[in-house]
């Protein structure tokens, strides 16, 4: 069974099941996280003072290198390290700042901005996939 299933306002009634899919994750994602060109995301890193997190996982970020600088917390424990009530939260991570994402496509930079969204973080901004980063000169680390 594909995506998560879902009652609609009717299916008590109805017996109606709606499901999710990965599209609708994604539109609901980019609906509230902004995306920016990397040559954007490029002037923001040279002004500092934003907060730059990588969240692929650690062998793919190995195969490419990542964001001068960014943060590396994968996906799936951005809820621990963005909950300041959490033992593992990460200090550089604060809803006052800036909060630039990065990934492999755009994808779960979305999604992830999406969960700090409803964490209660209000700037967040999605810079896309790592290539295109680096194929617009943006600086990068192994």
């Amino acid at each position: 069974m594909r995506g998560m299933m879902e009652t609609g306002p009717d299916a008590g009634r109805t017996g109606e099941v709606i499901m999710k899919h990965a599209t609708d994750y994604l539109e609901a994602a980019n609906a509230v996280v902004p995306r920016i060109t990397p040559e954007q995301g490029i002037e923001i890193h040279q002004a500092g003072g934003a907060v730059f997190v990588d969240v692929r996982d650690s062998g793919d970020i190995a195969k490419t290198g990542t964001i001068t600088g960014a943060l590396r917390i994968p996906r799936g424990f951005i809820e621990f390290a963005a909950d300041d009530a959490h033992p593992l939260h990460n200090d550089a991570l604060s809803k006052d700042k800036d909060i630039v994402l990065v990934c492999a496509a755009g994808g779960m930079a979305a999604l992830t901005g999406k969960t700090l969204n409803e964490m209660g973080y209000t700037k967040i901004h999605n810079v896309g996939g790592i290539g295109d980063w680096i194929n617009a000169g943006g600086e990068t680390e192994s």
